[in-house]
């Protein structure tokens, strides 16, 4: 223990002794969302404003709040390159403006984009406290920041008394690391949208079909939680998940989701990194029933498929008649990014008894714009191939794909769009030749 003490008392340093050892031209690579380390952020941008930085490269899914307040600012764009790996809302007007790029990617190929195609000189991250064996945990977001702090020439790292230290593959030892910050600030959240009447509509249909036992993967938003909200009179649900959120915590306080019935990781809860309000990250916090562990596990589609009714839930901008499904784009403008949609849509139609679902609602725009098209808007980033499409759903109902005709989907497809839109969308299929 006291090795280990020594060690740490010689790398603490400030923010700014820290950011002393990034030598300029870097390549930065930093957690997302509430794993981001504000202090060191912030040292790094008042670097950038005194002219010690003249060209910086920075990356990362899902900056978040200390992100944008730091080294996003519009006045660092000539000497801070930012590289967003999923666009959220601290970076999609800087990739808009083309003050940033954007590299597509699926989640769980980012930790070997990170070790084999994307130099890294520097990784920074927000951990836990050490333990007394000189661990500290990074907490909310192992995903491809374990793999960024061991490939990284050098580790940088901001311990948080708020960040909590979860169980799995999320550790680092202190000999791993080249700089120690402390800063306890309290964790950014996330907040929950409130819910639609369509997201109500939309989770009912699929928690229906939704067996007891199963093991599921959500993330956040209305649709997610409100699958969430059906999901507690069910039994015996398990999780293994990229995300791990508010609702989760409901699932697992009400004894629902005790995955018992698990077939891989029984007992357990796993996913690999977590995004909510502080009452989530307390219930994490040395909770030996939820694991942390790398992306390219967690997300690998033949590692999800070994979960036996393993259901998949994720979002959709818009889907075409045949069922090309757009998550990332309006058009040609990025949005967001694929994440692990592809991943989990692959992974639990291969799963045993596994289903995955699309959610979208039928109409954008105060219910002027479809969002089921005749053919994907110009443009637009086909996100989930129309051959991995499973079901669809919106407010209206359940499409099932697979296994059916480019016409047989279009009408189903049809029957499930909004009203209003579904005589001209019967026309215009028929103009595609989809049916006559």
């Amino acid at each position: 223990m006291k090795r280990w003490n020594d060690e740490y008392e010689r790398k603490l340093t400030t923010a700014e002794g820290a950011v002393a050892l990034i030598d300029d031209g870097s390549s930065i690579v930093q957690p997302l969302i509430a794993g981001e380390p504000p202090a060191i952020l912030g040292a790094i941008a008042d670097r950038a404003r005194s002219g010690d930085f003249t060209n910086l490269t920075m990356r990362a899914l899902l900056p978040f709040t200390a992100t944008k307040a730091t080294v996003l600012d519009p006045e660092l764009k000539d000497v801070i390159h930012w590289d967003s790996l999923f666009l959220g809302g601290a970076d999609r007007a800087a990739v808009a403006e083309g003050r940033a790029s954007f590299t597509p990617n699926f989640f769980h190929q980012v930790p070997r984009l990170l070790s084999e195609f994307i130099p890294i000189d520097i990784c920074i991250a927000c951990v836990s406290p050490m333990d007394k064996h000189g661990y500290m945990s990074l907490g909310v977001s192992v995903d491809y920041t374990s793999t960024a702090a061991r490939v990284a020439e050098k580790l940088i790292v901001e311990v948080n008394e708020h960040m909590p230290r979860i169980h799995g593959r999320s550790f680092v030892h202190v000999s791993e690391v080249d700089a120690i910050v402390e800063n306890h600030a309290p964790l950014a959240e996330l907040p929950t949208p409130a819910m639609r009447p369509e997201d109500e509509a939309i989770g009912k249909y699929i928690a229906d079909m939704v067996p007891n036992g199963a093991t599921i993967q959500l993330g956040i938003g209305g649709v997610p939680n409100a699958v969430a909200q059906y999901l507690r009179n069910h039994r015996d649900l398990g999780i293994h998940s990229e995300m791990f959120t508010d609702s989760m915590v409901d699932l697992i306080e009400d004894g629902v989701a005790n995955g018992v019935n698990k077939s891989l990781h029984p007992r357990k809860a796993v996913f690999t990194f977590a995004a909510g309000a502080e009452r989530t990250y307390r219930f994490l916090d040395d909770n030996p029933y939820c694991e942390a562990h790398p992306v390219s596990w967690t997300n690998a589609p033949d590692v999800i498929a070994q979960n036996n009714e393993l259901i998949s839930v994720n979002a959709a901008i818009e889907i075409d008649l045949s069922g090309q499904t757009c998550a990332e784009s309006i058009g040609p403008m990025q949005f967001s990014g694929t994440g692990g949609q592809a991943d989990f849509v692959r992974g639990a139609f291969n799963s045993p008894g596994g289903k995955s679902f699309l959610a979208l609602y039928s109409t954008a725009k105060s219910g002027e714009v479809s969002r089921i098209v005749p053919t994907l808007t110009p443009g637009a980033a086909v996100t989930t191939p129309r051959q991995d499409v499973h079901y669809v759903v919106t407010e209206h109902g359940v499409a099932m794909l697979k296994g059916k005709s480019v016409g047989e989907r279009a009408k189903a497809l049809i029957a499930i769009a909004d009203p209003k839109f579904r005589d001209d969308l019967t026309e215009q299929a028929k103009q595609l030749c989809y049916f006559k």
